[in-house]
């Protein structure tokens, strides 16, 4: 499976964004997929995940009540909608994919995206 992350830019606190993770190569629907990010300096930390029907989604408990994760099977595609950013919200964001449950564990995530940078101004 490849994943490929788009959406992230600079925003200013208290705006939006909208990230988006196309998959290919695999069966879309087999797959629970996760949001995690990366801080410099910072180890990478999980964010959200997602099951493969959509009916079941975790979320870190930073961004909780924020963000809101989601997924569009006929089109292959992960979304993180990530409202009231902060500047800690500042980082390189990776979709991955994993078969089996969705799960908060980076580890048990067999396939990564590239990521996409968000920065979040002042």
């Amino acid at each position: 499976v490849q994943l490929q992350a788009s959406g992230g830019g600079l925003v200013q606190s208290g705006g939006s964004l909208r990230l988006s993770c196309a998959a290919s190569g695999g069966t879309f629907n087999n797959y629970a997929m996760g949001w995690f990010r990366q801080a410099p300096g910072n180890e990478r930390e999980f964010v959200a995940a997602i099951s493969w029907s959509g009916g079941s989604t975790t979320y870190a408990d930073s961004v909780k009540g924020r963000f809101t994760i989601s997924r569009d099977n006929t089109k292959n595609s992960v979304y993180l909608q990530m409202n009231s950013l902060k500047p800690e919200d500042t980082a390189v964001y990776y979709c991955a994919a994993r078969g089996g449950g969705s799960t908060m564990r980076q580890s048990l995530y067999a396939y990564w995206g590239q990521g996409t940078q968000v920065t979040v101004s002042p």
